[in-house]
């Protein structure tokens, strides 16, 4: 089956690439989900502004997705967040939080779809966190949730 990308699909491509997935992926998790449309050639107008977009967004070259690695690295990030007794969180944090958190401690803006939590935030504490910020290029950055 012959799809186009609308989101970012970890290990399969960006939005606006043409990708080939086996029939049942696509029929049941990507289409459903809205991370992909059906290929046509009616669609490659959409693959075009869908790439635009992406370009738009992405860090341009290496170097500059390696300076924002290191400015990230040195980042002092804090979520303030409501918790319970024990540390437990109310909830979890997400990746738009520490989107958000990263913007406000002075850091770049970072696309949420990037940002990559292994296992749900859902105490208080210290917590390591990886940024996909180029094919080539990960950051870690260190957030420290604190209760209110």
């Amino acid at each position: 089956m012959k799809l186009i990308l609308t989101n970012e699909v970890t290990g399969l491509g960006a939005p606006g690439d043409v990708v080939e997935v086996k029939d049942g992926y696509g029929r049941n998790y990507l289409i459903p989900r809205g991370y992909a449309i059906l290929w046509s050639r009616g669609a490659e107008k959409q693959i075009e502004s869908l790439r635009k977009a992406r370009e738009a967004r992405e860090i341009r070259d290496l170097g500059t997705a390696q300076e924002v690695a290191q400015r990230l690295g040195s980042l002092k990030v804090t979520l303030k967040t409501r918790a319970g007794q024990g540390g437990r969180l109310f909830g979890s944090i997400t990746s738009g939080d520490i989107a958000e958190a990263v913007k406000a401690a002075g850091g770049p803006e970072l696309d949420r779809r990037r940002i990559e939590i292994g296992n749900p935030i859902k105490s208080v504490g210290s917590h390591q966190i990886a940024v996909r910020l180029h094919p080539e290029v990960s950051a870690k950055v260190d957030v420290e949730v604190v209760g209110a």
